[in-house]
């Protein structure tokens, strides 16, 4: 260790620069070098105890808390197909039922009978109306997926949407409350997907279809 001294400055000394002007007079090497060596066992339990990472400023751009949160992302649910498929329901939103098999509320796709199967969309439209309030038919469309339907009814607390595919004699779908109650602090959604799964079996009745249940292939 070299303990490099600064030029002779043009000040008197005072009682605070009497130490450091002893360490540089011209005979002190051995002085510096004594208390260098002194200071080092000092210096390394110092590092030891306090890592590089602790001492450094975290930089300016560092985010240490998500801005996203279950209720910002409950707010923006996403609709429409994805990859060809209906989706799953959102894992914040408890009042959802889908025919996706990576959703967490599952629900069986509707058998359309093979006497139905020439007005099946047709048929399917008018269940809709018959069952549910304030209908509103948001998107009907052929797709190389399939017939798609996106339809708005009244739900518990708002307006719930109902999508549909319909490909030969399955029908995929989902039912999603498009409103997610939260109650502070907490940050699980209230809700289930009972009326959802109620407004299917409605809809299923009305229709005659059916579709297929654990319990049916004991």
């Amino acid at each position: 260790m070299k303990l490099v001294c600064p030029p002779p400055l043009s000040i008197p000394f005072t009682a605070d620069l009497l130490p450091w002007a002893a360490i540089c007079s011209p005979n002190s090497t051995s002085r510096a070098a004594a208390i260098a060596s002194s200071l080092a066992p000092l210096a390394i339990a110092f590092s030891l105890g306090c890592p590089l990472s602790s001492l450094a400023s975290p930089p300016a751009s560092r985010t240490f808390l998500s801005s996203t949160t279950p209720y910002s992302q409950s707010q923006s649910l996403k609709t429409g197909l994805e990859d060809g498929l209906i989706r799953a329901c959102p894992s914040m939103n408890p009042g959802c039922v889908s025919t996706n098999p990576k959703s967490s509320s599952f629900a069986f796709p509707l058998m359309i009978p093979e006497e139905s199967s020439e007005n099946a969309v047709q048929r399917l439209r008018e269940a809709v109306i018959r069952t549910q309030r304030n209908v509103k038919f948001q998107v009907d469309e052929e797709t190389p997926y399939g017939r798609y339907l996106q339809v708005e009814v009244d739900g518990g607390f708002g307006r719930d949407v109902m999508e549909f595919l319909v490909k030969r004699e399955i029908v995929a779908f989902r039912c999603m409350a498009t409103k997610v109650t939260y109650i502070y602090p907490f940050t699980t959604a209230l809700g289930d997907s009972k009326g959802q799964e109620k407004r299917l079996d409605e809809i299923k009745a009305e229709l005659g279809w059916f579709s297929p249940s654990f319990e049916s292939m004991d």
